[in-house]
């Protein structure tokens, strides 16, 4: 057994979590982790991110009386709540502010999905959001480009591209310092399954007319002709065009096919999960606000900061021991 404070199981006034489940969300997620993963500030906040996304996922949908927090505000909890964190607590805004940079700077891969006449391609629209993007993530740790697209458009499209991906046929972009790379599957079938193996991440599932992602430019944050709000989607088109152009479609256009697009799954939020519909995409009556992307920059103490892991090392050794 480690050496976290242990406490009554009985959650907290305000719907806070009882320090019982704290304590296990930092054994679990931070202390019995491989020792490389506890060497840089940048290692641990994902590993908070880890439960932070349990934390949403499994102990509040078991309880509705648990409080749902965005993740600087767990972030705050668990550094609070868990004795190894605790030192670091005066830090976490720049902690915050430093891992918010850091991840902006990690490579993304995934997927541009177009179906057999090359006319439509596979969105996804974010849980809380109401932007669409291609189904795309960033990498792990000595993750392969290719690895991480087929591995995250099968985790918020629940489709299997391994057999698809062409490790050559891709576009890639800079933004900022992020490099992003979407491998071309095309020719896959519009009947296709498509439904995410996560929980709470991707809300709706669509196929789109590429005449309608269309933007009057080609900023990251635009709109499609349509007024559909796209993420990461006007910078592509160009070089995607140009892709069709050079590799005729297996299949000609349909005259039938939607005019709009097509959902072909979405959530709906209920205490029983996430089911599908078919439905045909229409514009919002209710207004949402636009993404807002920030310019991260670091935190002014947290430059040099790095965590001391002896103490945390030594709780892992104690917890193993017991």
């Amino acid at each position: 057994m480690s050496s976290l404070h242990r406490s009554s199981s009985a959650p907290l006034k305000n719907g806070l979590p009882p320090q019982e489940l704290l304590d296990d969300l930092c054994s679990r997620f931070v202390l019995n982790v491989p020792k490389e993963d506890l060497q840089s500030f940048e290692r641990i906040l994902f590993l908070v991110e880890y439960a932070h996304w349990f934390y949403e996922d499994n102990s509040v949908e078991k309880n509705p009386s648990l409080k749902s927090f965005n993740l600087k505000e767990f972030t705050s909890l668990l550094f609070n709540s868990c004795d190894v964190l605790k030192p670091y607590v005066a830090h976490i805004d720049d902690i915050f502010k430093d891992f918010t940079s850091y991840k902006v700077r990690v490579p993304v891969t995934g997927a541009i999905i177009l179906d057999e006449t090359y006319e439509r391609c596979v969105l996804v629209k974010g849980w809380k959001g109401s932007s669409w993007s291609f189904p795309r993530g960033k990498k792990n740790k000595d993750e392969e480009d290719h690895t991480c697209a087929i591995r995250e458009v099968l985790e918020e499209t629940g489709f299997d591209v391994s057999n698809l991906l062409n490790k050559d046929e891709f576009i890639e972009l800079i933004f900022g310092q992020q490099r992003v790379r979407l491998y071309i599957i095309a020719g896959v079938k519009d009947d296709t399954a498509f439904a995410p193996l996560t929980k709470k991440e991707i809300s709706e599932i669509a196929w789109h007319r590429l005449d309608d992602l269309q933007a009057a430019s080609g900023d990251v944050i635009s709109r499609g002709i349509t007024g559909l709000k796209l993420y990461m989607v006007a910078p592509f088109m160009a070089s995607l065009r140009a892709w069709i152009s050079a590799h005729p479609p297996l299949m000609a256009p349909r005259p039938e096919m939607p005019l709009k697009g097509v959902s072909v799954w979405k959530a709906k939020n209920s205490s029983t999960g996430s089911s599908s519909t078919m439905i045909t995409e229409s514009q919002s009556s209710k207004p949402e606000p636009d993404v807002v992307v920030l310019d991260v920059g670091p935190g002014k103490s947290f430059r040099s900061f790095r965590f001391d892991t002896a103490p945390i090392l030594q709780a892992m050794e104690a917890g193993f021991s017991a």
